[in-house]
């Protein structure tokens, strides 16, 4: 059981039997009467997102999520092929199942996939990935790591902005909470 002063971003919650992950929350403590925490959470069946009050001190139970180290392997139209690292079975999400991180899924990428009551309900990519620039502007000699930006395909697919010296075929690092470039490799 969670408390709601344990709230945190990404916390996973279970409310009326159903998985949902905290989006954003803000306790508030008003000039009369009880503090409340005033949260965003997601459904992590569906996907929606929910405003939701809960009064300081309430305990909502953690739910029965099972987390499965997978690899992808393929990409078959808008579906993909996941591997259980441990057991080799396979499975295919829908691009709606997979969601977001699907952006940055390159082939042999080790990711996290949430199960609730034996069905894949999320994906979780590494807070971090290396891939190549497949498509960008050329760079020009003298161009700076502090001045500007533009748009880059990487070899997922993903469109981001990086720094004017990047050009085709370099290898970049990419945060995949946000979706912004952090450095080049070498």
């Amino acid at each position: 059981m969670y408390s709601t002063a344990e709230f945190r971003k990404g916390l996973k919650i279970e409310l009326d039997g159903i998985p949902y992950v905290i989006v954003d929350f803000q306790h508030v403590k008003p000039g009369k009467g009880g503090a409340f925490v005033r949260t965003k959470i997601k459904s992590l069946l569906t996907g929606r997102v929910l405003d939701q009050t809960f009064r300081s001190g309430e305990r909502l139970k953690r739910p029965d999520l099972l987390e499965r180290e997978m690899q992808f392997l393929y990409r078959d139209g808008d579906s993909y092929c996941l591997m259980d690292n441990d057991t080799y079975e396979q499975i295919m999400l829908t691009g709606e199942q997979v969601g977001e991180p699907r952006l940055f899924l390159t082939e042999n990428l080790n990711l996290k996939v949430l199960f609730f009551n034996q069905q894949p309900v999320a994906v979780e990519l590494p807070n971090f990935v290396e891939l190549a620039v497949v498509q960008t502007e050329p760079g020009v000699k003298g161009d700076t790591a502090s001045g500007g930006s533009k748009p880059a395909t990487l070899e997922s697919g993903a469109l981001i902005q990086v720094p004017l010296f990047i050009n085709v075929g370099d290898r970049v690092k990419v945060d995949t909470r946000s979706g912004i470039y952090i450095e080049r490799l070498k």
